[in-house]
């Protein structure tokens, strides 16, 4: 069911938390301590931030017993394993902000597919989720071709701003801020004119875009259909990308196909419809892989 989500409250937060201090101090911590042992304190930190951020994790408990069928100690336990990822994966995007981008190796599945759109004169999406650590992927990977336009959330810290800005624009990739009022919608459109490559993740709902109300991990969730919407019009094709940490200093980047909004049988809807119930089923398998990298700390489905 396709509806427009223009009264519905937003129940995530589109910032890096720590406020502008604590993630300077985490930069200047991280250019004299070993990451090992950052990560070490990481894992004591962990249980008193489960106890005060209490949404987060009962929203997190929840996905794992509801959506895996865990028992409550399973569930717990991976709770905890979720949020200490989710520390790791924020300790590792101020290690990069930091100067220490070349401790960390990525591993590309199906980069093929990627360099083929990249060198052809159409541009394309890549689309991606709160799962894993997908920013680090702009920071590591570079096109060579074609300007990446990555679409972020506008309510970050000044920090964060800053080296988004600095590391990401030496590698051809541009920040277009996402906008309640949803203008910058006239931006993405122009970047595909030129020929160029539109990233974003899309499992939120934000501002007064369409969304379409779709089964997910045996519940049911609403998911923003703009970009595949744009995707149809200028019928271009479109990518999902996640990237996983595998390890301490180790990422896997998958790359899958989702082409369906360059096939002329179907309509503009149907290409909407397939290209959304085809991402959700790549978010289902990539999570059937990594549970634990689930990053939607909210009530992410309907009651």
């Amino acid at each position: 069911m396709e509806h427009t989500d223009k009264d519905k409250q937003r129940q995530w937060q589109g910032h890096t938390g720590g406020g502008s201090f604590g993630q300077r101090a985490l930069v200047i911590m991280l250019r004299i301590v070993p990451l090992r042992v950052i990560y070490g304190l990481l894992a004591l930190v962990v249980p008193f931030y489960m106890l005060f951020a209490h949404k987060g994790y009962k929203a997190i408990y929840h996905y794992f017993r509801r959506h895996f069928g865990l028992s409550p100690i399973k569930a717990f336990g991976k709770t905890y394993k979720n949020h200490f990822i989710f520390g790791q994966v924020v300790i590792d995007r101020f290690a990069i902000f930091a100067g220490r981008k070349d401790d960390y190796r990525i591993e590309v599945e199906n980069y093929d597919i990627f360099d083929a759109l990249n060198r052809s004169a159409k541009g394309f999406v890549t689309v991606s989720a709160h799962i894993g650590n997908y920013e680090i992927s702009g920071y590591m990977l570079q096109s060579d071709t074609k300007r990446l336009n990555a679409l972020v959330y506008s309510s970050e810290t000044e920090i964060v701003t800053e080296n988004r800005t600095k590391l990401m624009g030496g590698n051809n990739i541009r920040l277009i801020p996402v906008r309640d009022d949803m203008s910058h919608i006239f931006e993405v459109s122009t970047a595909l004119q030129n020929g160029d490559i539109i990233s974003s993740v899309v499992d939120r709902i934000n501002g007064s875009g369409k969304s379409l109300e779709c089964h997910f991990l045996n519940g049911v969730a609403d998911f923003p259909i703009g970009l595949f919407a744009l995707a149809a019009s200028f019928e271009v094709e479109v990518l999902a990308v996640f990237t996983l940490k595998v390890a301490a200093n180790k990422y896997k980047t998958i790359i899958r196909r989702i082409d369906t909004a360059t096939e002329t049988s179907l309509s503009k809807r149907q290409k909407i419809e397939k290209m959304t119930h085809c991402y959700i089923s790549h978010i289902e398998d990539i999570l059937h892989q990594y549970p634990e990298q689930w990053f939607n700390f909210y009530e992410f489905w309907k009651q």
